[in-house]
């Protein structure tokens, strides 16, 4: 039966789908120079889904609808909301991109993967989830390769299809193996049914590892990483925010949902393998960052030791360890979606993305170079932006577990972060263009990049210092998975 509350857990999803199928209507009856308006129809319409939902679609106590295969509380919404944010501010960013910013199949893919990644975070059934993830997923694997006469494009397209349809592969394999030793697709059954004994911890543990091979490459951890680099910086670079952000967060909520709830008792063997692959993952990232001198590769490495962070909440297996899982993605978000965008607003004029090309940008663009400031500043875990209270969270709920040597290690990483995050501003600040004439090379922002970036080094600003209510909306969804 639809019953009001079930029709409030879908409110966000049946919005989008309003809202796509007006972008399909009236974007063909504009003219050429007219069809980058689908970017303001496009933010605009989440930003309305964002409040109607924030007014009529607030859950209560945790409620599972349609007949089980959704969860309907704290922890799906905030998530919702965070994808509906990054939705919108990749809508702006896509706005002024010379090839895909009029274009409305662009914007409606962004919404079909923001539907997918919407239905992920509330997803309680494995068919559910399975299907969430690759409606999620396809639109993405298009938008990366949506610039057909560009061969970096066509390449990352092709890259991201091969290497996330094999994982996808695999990971189906495992959620049939559940499946298979539980006979219900249902997440909280399964635990039910997994506390019984009568599965061994070592068959528990390879099912396990094949979830976590689909699991791993949507959040780009290392070993699953290698897709990362190549795709970032082919694909149109507000997809690669858009990627490296909500795509990432997507991965995360699912992690949290299905390891929390399905596989509790298996605790000991998930949490081993997480905290091995967070180590690797932060320490590759990082290493692997310091030599690269494409700006969007340093970035794509610096997702990688990211996830590498956000997994020390998830190893912890606590509601605080829940909690600074889901505060460092929202950190996360508007972080690197505010690196992505300046590096589109610079590259749009400029056509460049080397590291040495940046030199100057100070005197070109002070505004621009402020905000990059906060950006790298933020994603290298420096007060008081975001990136540092995310992983102040995060870093005491490994040592509240007794996870020392991977905060340890964590903190090391970060050291080693600052160094190319902060060699990046030496080329923006220390250095000039050859012939010192950056008076003559100005870098403008048009309005949507105006806009986008000003709410995001916003976004950055308040999430480190006024933290308090974004982290209670964390901890309140964390309780929902205990």
């Amino acid at each position: 039966m639809f019953t009001p509350i079930a029709f409030a857990s879908i409110l966000p999803e049946i919005l989008i789908l309003v809202l796509g199928v007006l972008i399909l209507v009236i974007e063909p009856f504009w003219k050429e120079e007219q069809r980058r308006n689908a970017g303001w129809l496009t933010a605009g319409g989440l930003l309305v889904t964002m409040i109607v939902s924030l007014i009529f679609g607030r859950p209560g106590e945790p409620t599972a609808t349609f007949g089980g295969m959704i969860r309907f509380d704290w922890l799906g919404f905030f998530l919702k909301m965070l994808f509906l944010f990054a939705g919108a501010a990749t809508a702006l960013l896509l706005m002024d991109h010379e090839r895909a910013g009029r274009r409305g199949e662009s914007y409606l893919l962004l919404l079909a993967s923001l539907l997918g990644m919407d239905l992920m975070a509330v997803s309680a059934d494995l068919v559910m989830l399975y299907l969430s993830i690759e409606t999620a997923s396809i639109p993405l694997y298009i938008l990366a390769g949506f610039l057909l006469d560009d061969e970096r494009s066509t390449e990352a397209g092709f890259k991201y299809l091969l290497f996330g349809t094999l994982a996808s592969t695999v990971m189906l394999y495992g959620f049939s193996l559940v499946y298979g030793f539980s006979g219900t697709t249902d997440l909280y059954r399964i635990a039910e049914v997994f506390t019984s004994g009568n599965l061994s911890p070592l068959v528990g543990f390879g099912v396990l590892a094949l979830v976590l091979v689909g699991l791993g490459f949507k959040v780009s951890a290392v070993p699953f990483h290698f897709w990362a680099p190549d795709v970032y910086q082919g694909a149109p670079t507000p997809v690669a925010g858009y990627l490296s952000t909500a795509s990432k967060a997507a991965g995360f909520a699912v992690i949290l949902r299905l390891f929390f709830t399905a596989f509790p008792d298996f605790a000991a063997s998930w949490t081993m393998i997480l905290a091995a692959l967070s180590a690797i993952s932060m320490t590759v990232g990082n290493l692997l960052a310091l030599p690269q001198t494409n700006l969007k590769r340093p970035l794509a490495y610096s997702s990688i030791s990211h996830a590498g962070y956000a997994l020390i909440g998830v190893v912890a297996f606590t509601q605080l360890g829940a909690a600074s899982v889901v505060f460092y993605l929202a950190a996360y978000i508007v972080t690197n979606l505010l690196a992505f965008g300046i590096v589109m607003a610079f590259s749009r004029i400029t056509g460049l993305e080397e590291l040495k090309d940046y030199a100057g940008l100070s005197r070109r663009n002070p505004f621009m170079a402020l905000v990059m400031l906060a950006a790298f500043l933020s994603l290298a875990g420096m007060p008081p932006f975001g990136g540092f209270v995310a992983k102040v969270f995060v870093f005491a709920a490994g040592v509240q577990t007794g996870y020392i040597w991977l905060v340890v290690l964590g903190i090391i990483n970060s050291i080693i972060g600052v160094y190319y995050y902060l060699n990046v501003m030496k080329f923006v600040y220390l250095y000039r263009m050859p012939g010192e004439d950056e008076e003559q090379h100005p870098v403008p922002l048009t309005r949507p990049y105006a806009i986008a970036l000003t709410v995001l080094v916003i976004g950055v600003i308040l999430v480190g210092t006024v933290f308090a209510p974004f982290f209670g909306w964390s901890d309140s969804g964390a309780l929902n998975l205990f």
